[in-house]
């Protein structure tokens, strides 16, 4: 066994999730996966990957990628290597960090530091490349966003020439998949010390070459209720909010990206974002399709963004406010209360006093009030232009609206149509 499990066993530190653990050997991988398929230690049929000398198995609940021991040569304008069959010590060198050269004896047990750098690093917090940091950037691109990651993820110091090397090699990371990077970016908001991972993100650079919009924010004073400029809030909140789910986290991330374009300043000195969060909602979609992510997270985001404002313009917070909200985003309340919280607590000051309790007592009631029901009309479109005599068209969907918001406000229940109907004849 090899890599992140090795690493983290001795660490003490538990894997998130089921798990992923990969076994390397001088033998061929492919032989090795179809006969644990056969003797029914594998639950699926081998995935094999015969360019790359890899194949893919599924034991007890986590995958395990079983490697032919190999060497790679890479060419300038592609991060796919050319692969041979090599030696364990050959293996070892062509891997991201030293870290991740340990190995576990399957049959025994024993660890093995086959560079004899690997053990001692790790025990000291050192991150430091088997081979020449530029040469290792440069082979694979993407490591040197797994070197922010790994650094903020266990508190390790990069050893001299690491992040030199990283900065000169940042333009290759263009010859890398978006798909990729998004899934090393996602490993980062959901470890430990995001925050600090993505300061290093945007020291560095590297933030920039994928998402750029995140740099607009550094210098943007906000005004007396922050003591830190656009940038530096986020990564409060972001921080407040670690341990979170991804959507909650990618909410915190995003929840300012517009300020920088929605700046303005009163007469009195007051700073102000009017729309930021409409625009930031639009920035936020543009982004994240940029990066490959799916459309249910996309839209999510986007929601969350876009409303992340509406409790501070909803105090006091009435029931009335409780329905709209749990009729508008359903299952995103929790995720947006979530977000919310972590931008007030990363506050100099909570502005309006958000008082949360009171807000998650007052959408718990709602709940419970409106059981298997909805927030929309009683009436069909249908029903309403049987009633008023109106064609299909913008008006109807103004009386469904009117209709939905009275029971919103409580003024009418979602399933009595007759008190519908009378409030729409009194509309007439």
């Amino acid at each position: 066994m090899v890599g992140g499990a090795v690493r983290d066993e001795l660490l003490g530190v538990e894997q998130r999730g089921s798990g992923d653990f990969d076994i390397v050997l001088e033998s061929d991988a492919g032989e090795l996966a179809q006969f644990l398929y056969e003797q029914g230690v594998s639950s699926i049929p081998p995935v094999v990957y015969p360019r790359f000398g890899t194949a893919m198995v599924r034991v007890a609940g986590s995958n395990v990628e079983i490697v032919t021991a190999r060497r790679e040569s890479y060419d300038e304008e592609s991060r796919k290597p050319d692969v041979n069959p090599a030696s364990l010590e050959e293996d070892a060198q062509r891997r991201d960090f030293t870290i991740n050269t340990l190995l576990k004896g399957m049959h025994d047990g024993q660890i093995q530091d086959i560079l004899g750098t690997g053990y001692s690093d790790l025990m000291a917090g050192i991150l430091r490349t088997p081979l020449d940091p530029a040469e290792t950037f440069s082979d694979d691109p993407l490591r040197m966003i797994r070197a922010v990651r790994f650094r903020a993820r266990y508190g390790m110091t990069a050893a001299p020439g690491l992040y030199e090397a990283l900065k000169a090699n940042i333009e290759r990371l263009k010859i890398v998949s978006m798909e990729r990077i998004r899934d090393e970016f996602e490993k980062m908001l959901l470890a430990p010390n995001a925050a600090g991972a993505l300061a290093d993100l945007m020291g560095t650079g590297l933030l920039s070459t994928f998402a750029p919009e995140f740099a607009e924010g550094i210098g943007i004073d906000q005004g007396s209720y922050h003591s830190k400029d656009v940038w530096g809030h986020t990564l409060d909140v972001v921080r407040k909010a670690e341990g979170s789910d991804l959507i909650v986290m990618l909410g915190t991330l995003f929840h300012d990206i517009g300020k920088s374009r929605t700046r303005s300043v009163e007469p009195s000195g007051r700073v102000r974002f009017f729309g930021h969060e409409d625009v930031g909602a639009d920035m936020t979609t543009q982004i994240l399709r940029r990066m490959k992510f799916s459309n249910d997270v996309i839209e999510d985001v986007s929601t969350l963004v876009k409303n992340h404002m509406r409790l501070g313009s909803a105090v006091p917070f009435t029931p009335a406010a409780a329905r709209r909200l749990r009729r508008d985003l359903g299952e995103l309340v929790e995720p947006l209360l979530a977000v919310c919280e972590a931008d007030a607590a990363a506050l100099a000051r909570i502005p309006k006093g958000i008082d949360f309790a009171d807000v998650r007592d007052k959408l718990a009631s709602v709940s419970k009030a409106v059981v298997n029901r909805t927030f929309e009309s009683p009436l069909s479109g249908e029903e309403i232009m049987a009633i008023t005599g109106a064609e299909q068209g913008p008006e109807i969907g103004i009386y469904k609206k009117m209709l939905s918001d009275a029971v919103v406000e409580g003024r009418i229940q979602a399933d009595d149509k007759a008190a519908a109907e009378a409030l729409l004849n009194d509309s007439l």
